[in-house]
């Protein structure tokens, strides 16, 4: 089980001077799922080298036992130094692709050609793809096989206005997620904030914020397995 892992590249929180990134918490918790499960992970982003992570979510108040443990893990925090660059990869190659969120994703995410065609591969090669919060901003940058919008029809979630409201970011983010997947005719749902709420349609899960990460895992998982028992046994020779 080969998955692959695209976070942002960005790591400046608009004009205000601040520092942003992935969020810790968004990739900790999947990455282990993955890893506990038997997975090669390869980790990549738009640019490759360093990947940024939200000092934020670092801190204490937002840390746990498993961001704890991403953070005392050399092989990953050597992997989120080095990572891929998207150009280097093709879908081909992997079973799954997943997009941890964070505020960076808004900004590096949508109108990234390169991620969306390759996204694009994976969906055209029936492949699962799991995304968190604002890594759903790629699918507006994407199209589905009839050249139609890939978000018209799809019901999906992310992080929602309120929440990003409740973090003083609703001025600083370049657009509203939750109103632009709206408004593309996107079937938008929401729990109250920071409540765990996924959304699965076809082979695409899409999770509402860092509490729902783990369960985008789990069910990008179990999707996989379903896929491969679908696949009809080789013939004998």
């Amino acid at each position: 089980m080969k998955i692959l892992i695209v976070t942002s590249s960005h790591h400046q929180l608009g004009e205000t001077g601040r520092k942003t990134g992935i969020w810790l918490g968004e990739l900790a918790i999947p990455y282990y799922i993955f890893k506990e499960a038997g997975a090669d992970i390869t980790l990549a982003s738009p640019l490759g080298g360093i990947t940024p992570v939200d000092p934020r979510s670092e801190s204490v108040i937002a840390s746990t036992s498993t961001t704890r443990r991403f953070q005392k893990d050399l092989e990953v925090i050597d992997s989120l130094k080095h990572s891929l660059p998207l150009a280097t990869l093709k879908a081909f190659d992997f079973d799954m692709v997943f997009l941890p969120g964070g505020h960076a994703a808004i900004w590096d995410f949508p109108g990234n050609q390169l991620l969306a065609r390759l996204l694009e591969d994976f969906s055209r090669q029936g492949k699962v793809i799991g995304l968190v919060s604002y890594a759903a901003s790629i699918l507006l940058s994407m199209k589905a096989s009839d050249g139609e919008p890939f978000i018209k029809g799809k019901s999906l979630t992310a992080l929602s206005n309120t929440e990003v409201k409740g973090a003083g970011l609703a001025t600083i983010t370049p657009f509203s997620l939750e109103s632009t997947l709206t408004d593309g005719q996107a079937y938008f749902s929401k729990a109250q904030d920071h409540i765990c709420h996924t959304v699965v349609d076809g082979r695409i899960v899409t999770g509402q914020n860092e509490a729902s990460s783990g369960e985008v895992a789990q069910k990008m998982l179990r999707l996989l397995k379903e896929i491969s028992y679908s696949r009809p046994a080789p013939l004998p020779y």
